[in-house]
């Protein structure tokens, strides 16, 4: 079980193309599904289907690696950096979790209640929280209790204040049936109750308030005293980290630039189990800054690592080759999957580029000569599957007939682009009405191998139709940079967290005033008549409790989507992921929903 969240995520790294060119996509094929079928005999599939964790034992040491040095240890901040969301992550928590197999809100921090008001049209969830959630310092007797003036101020002075530049801000608004804006208020009831009071009845009310928020006691004295700038300043990676509370299951206790973290449980974190002894049972969590995948790999291979999540590349060796000392298991093909998309902000108007990236046919065009076939050969070893759709399976929505039409077809690529003026010149190379040679660049992040093969293929094949792609890579930070400041990008191989179980997701994504509307973000009104339409039928979507009508409202958000092609999907690749045998296996799962879910992982007794 995983909260839902959506931030930026960079997607895992895995196969280099250059080895297998050698064959023709059909030997590869075949060579692929030889190998697939032994590989899933040596590994084990073991997803997660509801059971009950049982008790462990609390002793040991967990190591593992991150690939980059966190931005800040400040939560708000963490919102848009990806490697700050892992670090800090574990020292807050969700009001609510998800269990995706009963598709059931749970109680986490807080419990929910849910008042209609059909009469007014109205909405109201109570949030009771847990009386035994504190502020911990680490080796320290301080606590101070967590209280809804916490959530509250949270929710009003930092995600409801524009000028921090929370992504949850536009989360806090509903459009009405008349075209205007009205806030989602929120309401202490008393020391441990509050309430956020809709204006409107909405069809997943937890999904809007979900959230995880930090302490007052630190962060409202701050903005008193220096505004949304000292509260962004705070908790800098230069800061002691022994000095931030934690209300989850870890205590950040050392930090060494391009080195390591190093965390401590928390014993005063409420979750417990049936023998009263809170969760994690691992006592210590040293967390080494490894950019180098390969480097990574070593770490494993030396036994110096807890877990590892495999690259195709690493299969033979690591799954046909085990030398014993861990188990490595299955997962079907992830729900999500990274995207191609071109930048069609304004700010670069006067580039060429923004004319072709802005016409609906260029785009569907590019989504043409994206040869998925090659890419999941020479890539992923035949371990993925094109992602067709938006919403995945266990979204309620998900309909297998509404998928997208503008697959791997050179030819229909030149004719869609000859419909807009751009045809090949002289030597070959593709020009538009104003005999502009079409060029572009691709940026992709520089740690991930997949992104370089991908990249390099998508070059190969737009080449052969006369399109000059440039391969820009750039560390992580330039290019959330890009994203959200500078805006100075063609296009883009990204991904996003979450996994659209909810159609409403993405409140920050979707919607053309969202900050990760990537193509075109923070529009003042939707700049295309689409743009408008998608804005209408996700709000619309939101409001419809009825299944059946939410449904229309829904295939017609996804139809449009796929029309358009502002995100290009990419893979959904199979997962294999490998934990030493010194672990007991009895609370560990891994699957496409949560992927390697080991919360209650303890030491084996043998």
């Amino acid at each position: 079980m995983k909260p839902v969240i959506f931030v930026i995520l960079l997607a895992y790294c895995f196969l280099s193309c250059s080895k297998d060119e050698e064959y023709s996509l059909q030997e590869l094929e075949m060579r692929n599904a030889d190998g697939l079928s032994q590989i899933l005999a040596n590994t084990i599939s073991k997803p997660w289907r509801g059971e009950d964790f049982e008790p462990g034992i609390l002793a040991g040491t967990w190591h593992s690696v991150v690939n980059d040095d966190p931005k800040s240890f400040n939560l708000l901040i963490s919102e848009q950096d990806s490697s700050t969301s892992t670090i800090v992550g574990s020292m807050h928590d969700y009001l609510l979790d998800y269990n995706v197999i009963t598709r059931k809100w749970v109680p986490n921090a807080a419990s929910p209640h849910i008042i209609v008001n059909e009469a007014a049209g109205t909405l109201r969830i109570i949030y009771t929280l847990r009386n035994d959630i504190y502020w911990s310092y680490y080796d320290n007797s301080r606590k101070i209790k967590v209280t809804s003036d916490d959530v509250i101020f949270w929710y009003d002075e930092i995600v409801g204040d524009p000028d921090c530049q929370s992504s949850g801000y536009y989360g806090q608004f509903l459009t009405m049936p008349d075209g205007s804006e009205a806030h989602i208020d929120i309401e202490k009831i008393d020391d441990l109750r509050f309430s956020f009071n809709f204006p409107r009845i909405v069809a997943e009310p937890e999904l809007s308030t979900n959230m995880t928020f930090g302490p007052r006691h630190i962060f409202e004295p701050a903005k008193r005293q220096g505004g949304a700038e000292a509260v962004k300043n705070l908790f800098s990676v230069a800061a002691d980290p022994k000095t931030i509370p934690s209300m989850g299951e870890w205590f950040l206790v050392e930090y060494t630039s391009g080195q390591r973290l190093v965390y401590k449980r928390n014993p005063d974190y409420w979750r417990r189990d049936a023998n009263g002894l809170s969760i994690p049972y691992v006592e210590e969590n040293i967390v080494r800054i490894i950019p180098e995948e390969n480097t990574q790999l070593l770490l494993f291979r030396d036994g110096q690592t807890e877990s590892y999540r495999l690259r195709p590349e690493d299969l033979d060796g690591l799954v046909n080759r085990s030398d014993g000392t861990y188990t490595v298991f299955n997962s079907e093909g992830a729900l999500g999957a990274a995207f191609w998309t071109f930048n069609q902000n304004p700010q670069n108007s006067k580039k060429p580029q923004y004319e072709w990236f802005t016409q609906k046919e260029f785009r569907q065009a590019m989504s043409c000569l994206l040869n998925r076939d090659r890419i999941n050969a020479q890539v992923y070893r035949g371990l993925a599957e094109p992602k067709v759709n938006i919403f995945p399976e266990p979204n309620p929505y998900y309909n297998p007939d509404i998928t997208l039409q503008y697959l791997y077809d050179t030819a229909r690529a030149e004719e869609l682009l000859a419909s807009i003026g751009i045809r090949r010149g002289r030597g070959g190379k593709m020009r538009d009405e104003r005999n502009r040679a079409v060029e572009f660049n691709l940026t992709i992040r520089s740690e991930s191998s997949v992104y370089n093969d991908i990249a390099s293929i998508i070059r190969d094949e737009l080449s052969r139709v006369g399109i000059r792609v440039n391969i820009r890579v750039l560390d992580f930070q330039k290019q959330v940079e890009q994203l959200f400041s500078t805006f100075d990008w063609d296009s883009m191989l990204i991904a996003l967290s979450g996994s659209n179980i909810f159609p409403s997701q993405g409140s920050n994504t979707w919607p053309s005033s969202g900050n990760l509307h990537l193509w075109y973000p923070n529009q003042i009104s939707p700049a295309t008549e689409w743009e408008a339409r998608v804005d209408y039928l996700y709000n619309e979507g939101k409001f419809t409790i009825d299944h059946e009508k939410s449904k229309e409202i829904w295939d017609e958000f996804q139809s449009i989507i796929l029309e358009q092609c502002p995100m290009i999907h990419l893979m959904r690749s199979r997962g294999f992921w490998a934990l030493r045998n010194r672990w007991d296996f009895t609370n560990v799962y891994y699957d496409n929903i949560n992927s390697a879910l080991i919360t209650h992982v303890f030491l084996s007794g043998e």
